[in-house]
């Protein structure tokens, strides 16, 4: 006998031996078990989820010689020859190769006449969006009021070509993309019944490159099996699909967890060898960094499976949260610009070059290591207004602080608007934490004790775990251990986000009164008879 694909081979033949799509079943069993079955049925997916499949069971359930119910023998002739493909009653018609409205009218002409052999006359329209307007035209009055004795079972991959008539006359189901844990469930049930050996990892790899379509999976896991010579294991799948190691992927990471510039250029040039698609090196090492970061907050969300756990479980110790989320972004982006790059290799380094620049600190989850303890009381003089107007830049996530002195850092005093400013700037502070910091204003500094209040229409920035932040870098500033207490209420001074906003209404004024009384350009607009357009004064 001839080999039998298994895409064919271990089709389904009943809704019991269906993967997935629970909610398209549990509607189509009780209508069958109910006899409330209606004329119409729209099965909509992307390719490969199982929309003809079913479409084949439902007529197979309704044609049963032994009753119409949800669970046909699989044993009569009806049965088996819906099976075969060659029951008279099914007619199947794919609409990509019969879009004119002859084809339709041509088709339609025997549904008036009642089945030969089954219970039902079962028409299924595969691609049914490919029709052309005519046809939907042809077909519509016939969907709309079929014979008792005709069924129709439309699937498509692009429902929103097809005409709003056609849709409100139809039950629609949509069929979900299966996700890659139910995908490997089946192919390592699959390989089990077929007797052929495998590696766990490797059905990873496949159920992945499938992105949601178990037909596409199992053509996969043939060419795997006939790639392997009888067996399906890792090194062999990823060779066949052109993926990379995910133990390369963890190498990538680990230089930049350790700032060695020179091992991760010998980890790209050791990639380089294999001539990998190096989006596709970026896609993995986002998945990567996802993960990690899902384990971070979820530690028992590790996949043992994927055969990396202990790389992982390293990478979640030395990377810092906010450094994997930052990495992460890079990473996509990266990925989206990658066609512009001089040539792909070129756009991959700069991508890790530039994760690379904003390596945080080696103390990575801790604080800096704290200056030498100066007086937690003492003040420095306050800081002109005009200083504040350009903060001097945040220093890079996690970075140490830049000090002039091994000498503790000094508080300005309360009410010192422009001095508490120019201090959130110099602090190393990031996300949440750096806009909580900049929306708040110093009240008051005894002992080790810092009371600060926050801008009463930012009150949702309030958070326990942003204020430990804010609280553990004041303490490294100062040297010392720092009480934090954040209030509510107006206060005194300005914030830093106020002043911002001060300077900036004030820098436009300035701008455009500087425009308002130059003679220079106003003879210019006089000679050319020129208007100055509104809001495009911007002060430079």
């Amino acid at each position: 006998m001839s080999y039998q694909v298994l895409a064919r081979k271990w089709r389904p033949r009943n809704f019991p031996q269906m993967v997935g799509q629970e909610h398209v079943l549990r509607a189509l069993i009780n209508a069958l078990d109910n006899d409330r079955l209606h004329h119409a049925f729209l099965f909509t997916g992307t390719r490969g989820v199982g929309k003809t499949t079913v479409a084949r069971i439902l007529a197979k359930s309704i044609n049963c010689e032994q009753g119409m119910s949800s669970t046909p023998c699989g044993e009569c002739s009806a049965c088996r020859e819906i099976d075969e493909g060659r029951f008279v009653d099914l007619i199947e018609v794919d609409a990509a190769s019969r879009t004119k409205v002859e084809d339709t009218r041509d088709l339609l002409d025997n549904v008036q006449y009642a089945p030969s052999r089954g219970r039902y006359k079962v028409y299924l329209i595969d691609e049914v969006h490919m029709l052309s307007n005519h046809s939907f035209n042809a077909l519509l009055k016939t969907l709309e009021e079929p014979p008792p004795h005709v069924k129709f079972l439309l699937a498509t991959t692009d429902p929103q070509k097809l005409p709003v008539t056609i849709l409100s006359r139809c039950l629609q189901f949509n069929l979900k993309r299966l996700p890659v844990e139910l995908i490997r469930g089946h192919l390592e049930h699959l390989l089990g019944e077929e007797g052929v050996s495998f590696e766990l990892p490797a059905l990873n790899e496949i159920a992945r490159a499938a992105d949601g379509s178990m037909r596409d999976a199992l053509s996969l896991l043939d060419q795997a099996i006939a790639y392997g010579g009888g067996e399906v294991n890792s090194a062999e799948v990823r060779e066949m699909l052109g993926t990379i190691d995910r133990d390369r992927v963890a190498a990538l990471l680990q230089a930049l967890s350790a700032g060695d510039g020179t091992q991760l250029l010998a980890e790209i040039d050791s990639l380089a060898e294999q001539s990998p698609d190096f989006g596709g090196v970026l896609a993995e090492l986002a998945s990567l960094l996802q993960r990690i970061a899902l384990i971070q907050q979820i530690p028992a969300a590790l996949d043992e499976s994927l055969g990396d756990g202990d790389a992982v479980r390293m990478l979640v110790e030395q990377l810092n949260p906010e450094t994997v989320q930052l990495y992460y972004q890079i990473a996509i982006l990266g990925r989206r610009d990658l066609p512009l790059a001089p040539e792909p290799r070129a756009g991959f380094e700069m991508v890790l070059l530039r994760m690379l620049a904003f390596q945080p600190s080696k103390e990575g989850r801790g604080v800096p290591a704290p200056a030498p303890k100066g007086n937690v009381e003492s003040t420095r003089p306050a800081t002109p207004a005009s200083a504040v107007a350009e903060p001097s830049p945040a220093p890079k996530a996690q970075a140490p602080l830049e000090q002039e002195s091994n000498v503790a850092g000094e508080m300005p005093a309360p009410g010192d608007a422009a001095g508490w400013a120019t201090l959130v700037a110099r602090l190393p502070l990031t996300g949440m934490t750096r806009q909580m910091a900049e929306h708040c204003a110093l009240l008051s500094v005894e002992g080790g004790n810092v009371t600060l209040a926050l801008d009463p229409a930012f009150e949702n920035l309030r958070n326990p775990k942003w204020e430990q932040g804010l609280q553990q870098a004041l303490s490294v500033y100062l040297g010392g251990e720092v009480r934090l207490t954040i209030g509510g209420g107006e206060a005194a001074s300005a914030t830093p986000v106020q002043l911002k906003k001060e300077q900036a209404a004030a820098d436009q004024q300035a701008a455009e009164q500087a425009i308002a009384t130059d003679d220079a350009l106003h003879s210019i607009l006089e000679h050319f008879d020129g208007t100055i357009q509104p809001g495009s004064v911007k002060p430079v």
